[in-house]
């Protein structure tokens, strides 16, 4: 049989709220689908969803803005709340310009507005992403083992600009239970050629794929993807697409 993967959404998830366990409204989604979850399934959920239920919602008319916000708020053309939270999210700015902020947050992800996002809340509030989205990713693999029996990786996912390309592209900023990165140096291609730059981000190409079902106007928070092969392993972190520093060239 040639290789083949299916991406199948998982319709019927409620509006979550903090403190909701996502785990028992997952498999039970998936199951009132008649696609019950099964073992090796990689399952990606949304940062929005998973940032909720963890309370990571800020209501703005309650941020203290600081002069450095008021600063660089006037200087792009944004409400100073709104850049106020971004920079506490920030390690530092990247670039900036008239309504753009680009920043690198805590996690180490270079981002659009340190992941901050006003979609799909209520007014007058801003969602930041987890505050560890590998640790949120293990306590769900852990919670879907428990109710499933199955080994499962996850998925943590955001929308994320790219540099030199237009659109967003669904990546993974959070994972458990699967190596995100396959790598291939070492090894030979068909024309005999010893591969000496092809690692592939397994986990961005996952999440990727899950996009596609997880339209921003379709009110799907997870996906079910099927089929692909990956390496288990409970030391699997997002953190490991990271290009370091000193390989960094546009640092």
């Amino acid at each position: 049989m040639p290789s083949r993967y299916e991406v199948i959404a998982v319709e019927g998830l409620p509006e979550i709220r903090h403190r909701d366990d996502l785990a028992p409204l997952i498999v039970e989604a998936a199951r009132a689908q008649d696609t019950p979850l099964l073992a090796r399934d990689l399952i990606v959920v949304s940062q929005k969803i998973v940032s909720k239920a963890e309370g990571r919602v800020v209501r703005l008319s309650e941020v203290a803005v600081s002069a450095r916000a008021r600063t660089v708020a006037d200087e792009i053309g944004r409400d100073p709340r709104l850049v106020e939270v971004i920079l506490q999210e920030s390690r530092r700015i990247v670039r900036q310009d008239k309504g753009v902020l680009i920043v690198e947050t805590h996690h180490g992800w270079v981002c659009a507005n340190a992941g901050v996002d006003q979609s799909n809340v209520d007014a007058d509030t801003a969602c930041l992403l987890p505050e560890d989205s590998d640790r949120s990713a293990a306590a769900l693999r852990e919670r879907l083992r428990a109710l499933t029996g199955h080994d499962l990786a996850i998925i943590v996912a955001d929308t994320f600009g790219r540099p030199w390309r237009e659109g967003l592209v669904n990546v993974a900023v959070g994972l458990a239970g699967f190596q995100p990165i396959v790598s291939y140096l070492g090894q030979e291609d068909p024309a005999g050629h010893v591969l000496q730059a092809t690692i592939l981000a397994l986990a961005d190409e996952v999440a990727a794929a899950a996009g596609l079902v997880m339209e921003k106007d379709s009110r799907v928070a997870a996906a079910i993807v099927r089929g692909v092969r990956y390496t288990p392993g409970r030391t699997g972190a997002a953190s490991a697409l990271v290009r370091r520093a000193e390989f960094d060239l546009f640092r």
